[in-house]
């Protein structure tokens, strides 16, 4: 393992089903597990991101995209944290089994995720809680599988909890791809299990929401402080983190592109510390960073953290 400022660090898991990354945040314990993770052409995202223009800031980009073709590495991962008896998943990725018009990459998947989950301690019946930071279809997916023909809860055993104010927003707006309330947060709903939760929610002496509006109505990330340590999961503040410098540069999938472009600002400058360990919940690679202040923007800077892929498959 090493260590980078106050947070330990350990280094990839190499045993078991696949590499996970961990980390230590006081007594609290984080792993990210992976569903997938693509080079993906960064303006399928962020606009903006086109290659020649993430090119030009080769030196910033780090281990979070390829600088000989201006691809962004993307991965659909969660993460679990580990605390007291508590054991909490935040974001549950895109799910097996399910049709997805408009995003053939997330459509029908057969993947090991739960395989994987379960190794990393957080099977079916381990978990508590799962947090969604939002309803998008790539964050809800796993809160439910497909059983005996019928989409049912994942975790029979788990709080599920949705901010009141997204729910609000999707139940009344449907996604364009596919039914995801319906296969898979209405029968966490329907089983009892979900409740309705706001944006600033205290889950423990340790965990809290933290509002971040603007990629969605009801966002919100996720901050963990524990024995003098912190870090926050970003969700969908951002999608790469060649947003922090370039806040303005919008995330296709942001409903409220101005108050997202506003919260990107907002939260680099809260953020920007020695001591807040920034985990983002579509960074490939290491997935985490500080933020470092540069001019009048910031970077993340992901030296000394572990690194997980080699030979990444394109989407």
């Amino acid at each position: 393992m090493v260590m980078w400022g106050p947070i330990e660090v350990i280094k990839i898991k190499q045993e078991g089903i696949d590499k996970m990354q961990t980390w230590n945040i006081g007594e609290a314990k984080i792993t990210k597990v992976v569903e997938m993770e693509q080079m993906w052409p960064g303006q399928a995202v962020i606009p903006d991101a086109n290659s020649a223009a993430l090119l030009e800031h080769g030196w910033i980009l780090g281990p979070f995209a390829d600088r000989e073709n201006g691809r962004i590495r993307l991965s659909f991962h969660t993460f679990c944290i580990e605390i007291g008896d508590e054991k909490i998943v935040v974001d549950t990725c895109a799910g097996n089994d399910k049709t997805r018009p408009n995003f053939a990459g997330l459509s029908n998947l057969q993947t090991d995720f739960m395989d994987k989950m379960t190794e990393a301690g957080f099977g079916p019946d381990d978990v508590t809680a799962v947090i969604c930071t939002h309803l998008h279809v790539d964050h809800v997916g796993w809160n439910t599988s497909l059983r005996n023909g019928v989409w049912q809860p994942t975790f029979p055993k788990a709080r599920y909890l949705f901010g009141e104010t997204e729910w609000a927003h999707w139940r009344v707006e449907p996604q364009i791809y596919g039914d995801v309330v319906g296969d898979s947060i209405q029968p966490c709903i329907d089983a009892g299990l979900a409740e309705l939760v706001q944006s600033d929610m205290q889950l423990n002496d340790a965990i809290w929401l933290e509002p971040t509006p603007g990629h969605t109505p009801g966002h919100h990330s996720v901050c963990i402080s524990s024995g003098g340590e912190d870090a926050i999961i970003t969700g969908d503040v951002c999608h790469h983190p060649i947003q922090f410098e370039f806040p303005h540069w919008s995330s296709e999938p942001d409903v409220d592109k101005p108050a997202a472009i506003s919260m990107r600002r907002r939260f680099a400058e809260r953020y920007c510390d020695d001591h807040t360990l920034i985990l983002g919940t579509h960074f490939g690679g290491p997935s985490c960073g500080y933020l470092r202040p540069m001019g009048n923007s910031w970077w993340l800077d992901s030296a000394g953290f572990a690194d997980i892929g080699d030979n990444l498959p394109n989407s």
